[in-house]
């Protein structure tokens, strides 16, 4: 039967949790197992699709339209486990399930409580999990937030019900916390992370392994000791796990300190040493690259990295790939609309980005950064609102027509170049609406897309509600415009990539590219893109 491991946190929230199971998962991959993994969130938003992402981070999209936790893409680079609907749930989404079944009358007129409803439907969400997929060997479910929480003991009483269901031999609990140091003392402080496994041992979970987060300091033999000690765990299953950078490296430091064999041991698999070759060659060069490319973000949410986690990562993906760093900086789009100058702050980059958003702030900004990326022949890439943003600035440059904009930042537009999709019109509620989830796109032939994907059909990923606007078709084509990739609906063809004639290289897609991109099999078009920027670097030079 398969094998569950159970990742918590504690003493603090965004601890590392997530890189935690999707290093365990890689480490597991390597000796051959099968696995699956898993988020829980506690909040009680359905999902993370109307979250702000700079309160919550960047949503991340499965193949099947889920709009899903930024963790998911981290279980997504480090392994091949394969995520879908059933691979996050929230508190929000297990209370809807519930209600809709006490409102079918599925409950027989019973009280509907915290226990055993909601519990139960917890818990079988995690069998979900493996239930259609055969041979899975072992599955990875995280658990968000923090132990002694009160928005986490449903979850947590749900995994108490499960281990005693199963059989505690088939579950491993990896608790991960943060061992802070204290300057004036000069030493790191086990006391917190010994305070968040006796409030783990009082909902009634013992952990088997404690990861512990150290920041720069590394813990001492005595520290490990006194940590397994007071918290009931064998001297072996403390793991140290101290900042590294890259991230790619850590599961490297995972594997020098056996967590995968403490695991496995825990669970009764004898399992081969597994082979990770590639994966620290592929580490090394990266820590080898010396030339660095500077790429400038063109944004409104340049104060949170996670807000658009998934491209920073497909960027170092893309670097390792052309054996260079890429510094991406973030660029705030509303300076140029107060007076910055465009070409003052472009001109030391050496390629230009807009990625995705909503909302009319910052957008005249983004513009101007296309125009300059356009005129001044910089290699230029646009992802959703970025491909929007590069239509409207050549609609209203190559045509003439200064007014031309998106219907989503003015219903009024006498262009609407950028318009509704038709299937959005009359949608009311905002969450899980969007067009979202993997589609075809056909790629034509001599474009750079063609090149960089050297395929004539591709499958990406989508989340946004708008499309280009295709009366103004023709006369951007005879203006210089390529469409290089459409999804073909019926009768209806939806532009999905565009590229400009005569320019070096100016790519832009309607899809969110980052979304499939992986360290050691790097996104075409963030590749192709980087190796672009690094030619006009070379040739400035």
């Amino acid at each position: 039967m398969t094998k569950y491991v159970f990742t918590t946190g504690g003493v603090v929230s965004s601890v590392g949790k997530g890189i935690v199971s999707a290093g365990l998962g890689l480490l597991l991959e390597s000796r051959g197992l099968k696995i699956a993994m898993m988020k829980l969130d506690p909040y009680i938003n359905v999902d993370p699709g109307t979250m702000n992402p700079f309160e919550h981070g960047e949503v991340f999209v499965t193949d099947d339209g889920a709009e899903t936790d930024l963790d998911l893409g981290h279980y997504e680079r480090f392994t091949s486990a394969k995520l879908s609907q059933k691979s996050n749930a929230t508190t929000g989404s297990i209370y809807n399930a519930v209600i809709q079944k006490e409102r079918r009358g599925e409950f027989l007129g019973k009280t509907v409580q915290v226990i055993p409803h909601i519990t139960d439907e917890i818990k079988s969400r995690i069998r979900m999990l493996t239930a259609e997929e055969d041979g899975v060997d072992v599955a990875i479910v995280e658990i968000g937030g923090t132990v002694g929480d009160i928005e986490s003991l449903p979850f947590l009483e749900a995994l108490r019900q499960f281990r005693l269901e199963i059989g505690p031999e088939n579950c491993c609990f990896v608790h991960v916390t943060l061992v802070p140091y204290i300057e004036a003392a000069g030493e790191l402080k086990t006391k917190p992370t010994q305070h968040s496994v006796r409030a783990l041992r009082d909902i009634g979970l013992q952990p088997d392994v404690i990861v512990c987060r150290t920041g720069k300091k590394r813990l001492g033999p005595d520290q490990c000791a006194k940590i397994a000690l007071f918290c009931n765990v064998t001297r072996e299953a403390i793991i140290n796990a101290e900042d590294i950078s890259p991230i790619y490296a850590i599961p490297l430091n995972f594997k020098s300190q056996q967590l995968d064999g403490i695991v496995l041991k825990r669970l009764g698999m004898d399992v081969p040493e597994g082979d990770l070759s590639e994966w620290t060659a592929m580490v090394e060069r990266l820590k080898a690259a010396e030339k660095v490319v500077k790429i400038a973000a063109v944004g409104k949410y340049v104060g949170h990295d996670d807000a658009y986690k998934s491209i920073n990562e497909a960027f170092v993906h893309a670097g390792i790939w052309n054996d260079c760093k890429v510094s991406l900086q973030w660029v705030d789009s509303e300076q140029f609309e107060k007076g910055v100058d465009v070409a003052a702050t472009l001109s030391e980059y050496d390629g230009i980005v807009v990625g995705p958003g909503f909302g009319s702030r910052g957008i005249e900004g983004k513009i101007m950064a296309v125009r300059y990326a356009r005129e001044n022949r910089v290699p230029y890439f646009g992802i959703c609102l970025g491909m929007q943003i590069a239509v409207i600035e050549m609609t209203r440059s190559l045509l003439g027509l200064p007014k031309a904009t998106s219907t989503e930042f003015d219903p009024n537009t006498p262009d609407p170049v950028i318009s509704l999709l038709s299937e959005q019109r009359g949608v009311m509620e905002m969450g899980g609406t969007m067009r979202l989830g993997q589609y075809r796109c056909e790629l034509g032939e001599d474009t750079l897309a063609r090149a960089a994907y050297g395929s004539d059909v591709i499958f990406e990923r989508h989340r946004h509600r708008y499309e280009f606007n295709n009366a103004y078709l023709e006369r951007l084509c005879a203006s210089g415009m390529v469409v290089s990739g459409r999804h073909v609906k019926g009768d209806h063809e939806l532009v999905e990539i565009i590229e400009l004639k005569g320019h070096p290289w100016f790519c832009a897609s309607q899809f969110h590219p980052e979304f499939k991109s992986k360290p050691q099999r790097p996104q075409p078009l963030f590749r192709d893109f980087v190796r672009a920027a690094a030619a006009y670097k070379d040739a400035r030079a």
